[in-house]
């Protein structure tokens, strides 16, 4: 089949490590309860919050980045340096799944609370350690907060046929991902969880925006240019970020959710996370669409140099994001304990944020210095100066007398006048 897929620019899209930064530093403030830093997150003002940039930026950054090996070396290639990542996403799984069971084991038993076992869906290890983690191995045992990376790691596993079809279908893969979400909506498709229930986020439903970040890293947003840049889509796009505000201030204020319709109200609160309710999307996907219209690829507030932290973290994600998981544990402890003042929840924000941030700069460093260290370039060796021949041009010289002492070829005149008559 012909490729029609726009393959991305070469140079790196710094917009995509910028809005990385931006979704782990926003899960991290997400993950505390009774945190008054997260209402600067997404999640307060509208339908969609990190998870969904989250999402949509992996798959994004997949096609970005393995789109054109596929092309070039074919699809085996492609398909192994996937699975290669899948399973980079999956080692970290475990050694944070392990990391974070422990960590809660160990306050639950050190400070006496057995409330904080159930708080976080590790009940299961105590009653059924063996069952419970090999049941965590299979990514069905999830404590809470661990819900990312198993999506992620399902997604990116079945990508390689789709990143196939969207290099030559881009746009008939993007329907098909549509009719997938309505219909794991319409028959609830979902994938069965331990000790019961179902995934938090549903991949029959949350492979929509992973598929979605594809196809504009293929050319979506370039054949939709023209819809992009229309004046009646900017309105819609302000008008819905207006209603998607009003809506979710409704659900976080009883008062003010009162002055709805209940059928209105019920439309959108609870918000359905879990199975990526359809105004929840289009949420996103006006944020996407202004994104791409104001901030284009070569936006000079890029080279702002407040924003070094948070592309930062973004460059190293999976580390920071990993850290950030386990450091909203001990945040969300750390309030629990003391008075869960404005002032502890604000230090516990800052603090937790500026040690993601370090651990992402000591691991650009680190990178830097497993890179081989370039050769010094070597001084250019001064000719000798030219000595004059003594000789007939028709005399035989010594074989000995062409190089002069260090191996420096001699030059004669006439090789000199050649040189000059030579055309260049």
């Amino acid at each position: 089949m012909e490729i029609q897929a726009i393959l991305p620019s070469k140079g790196r899209d710094l917009r995509l490590d910028l809005f990385r930064g931006v979704a782990n530093w926003a899960i991290y403030l997400d993950h505390i309860p009774n945190n008054v830093v997260n209402w600067i997150t997404t999640r307060n003002w509208g339908f969609s919050d990190a998870a969904d940039l989250f999402v949509f930026i992996s798959g994004y950054t997949a096609s970005f980045v393995y789109a054109k090996m596929m092309l070039e070396r074919g699809f085996i290639v492609g398909g192994t340096r996937l699975t290669k990542r899948v399973w980079q996403l999956y080692v970290a799984h475990i050694v944070l799944f392990v990391i974070y069971i422990v960590a809660i084991g160990y306050v639950a038993q050190r400070f006496s609370d057995p409330e904080i076992i159930n708080e976080f869906n590790v009940a299961g290890l105590v009653a059924n350690p063996i069952e419970t983690l090999r049941q965590g191995l299979l990514l069905k045992f999830k404590p809470v907060n661990l819900d990312v990376l198993p999506l992620y790691i399902v997604l990116m596993g079945l990508f390689p046929p789709v990143l196939w079809l969207m290099l030559r279908r881009p746009d008939a893969v993007m329907i098909g991902s549509f009719v997938l979400y309505f219909a794991a909506r319409y028959f609830e498709w979902n994938l069965q969880a331990f000790p019961e229930g179902t995934w938090y986020f549903n991949p029959f439903c949350w492979q929509l925006l992973f598929v979605f970040g594809a196809w504009c890293a293929l050319g979506g947003t370039v054949r939709s240019r023209s819809i992009i840049d229309s004046r009646g889509m900017l309105w819609f796009c302000l008008a819905y970020l207006v209603f998607a505000l009003v809506m979710t201030m409704a659900g976080r204020f009883q008062e003010f959710g009162d002055l709805f319709p209940r059928w209105l109200y019920d439309a959108f609160n609870p918000n359905d996370k879990t199975n990526l309710a359809p105004y929840r999307f289009l949420h996103f996907a006006v944020i996407v669409v202004l994104v791409i219209r104001f901030v284009p690829k070569d936006w000079k507030g890029l080279e702002w140099r407040g924003f070094d932290p948070l592309i930062k973290c973004g460059q190293q994600s999976l580390a920071v994001f990993c850290v950030g998981v386990f450091l909203s544990f001990v945040a969300h402890f750390e309030l629990t304990m003391s008075s869960g003042s404005l002032l502890a929840q604000i230090l516990v924000s800052v603090i937790g944020i500026a040690l993601m941030t370090l651990v992402a700069y000591y691991i650009s460093w680190s990178k830097q210095q497993d890179k081989p260290a370039r050769p010094a370039a070597k001084p250019a060796t001064q000719a000798a100066p030219v000595a004059p021949a003594t000789a007939s041009a028709a005399e035989p010289q010594p074989a000995r007398s062409q190089l002069q002492d260090g191996g420096v070829p001699a030059v004669s005149p006439a090789m000199i006048a050649a040189a000059r008559s030579s055309p260049e």
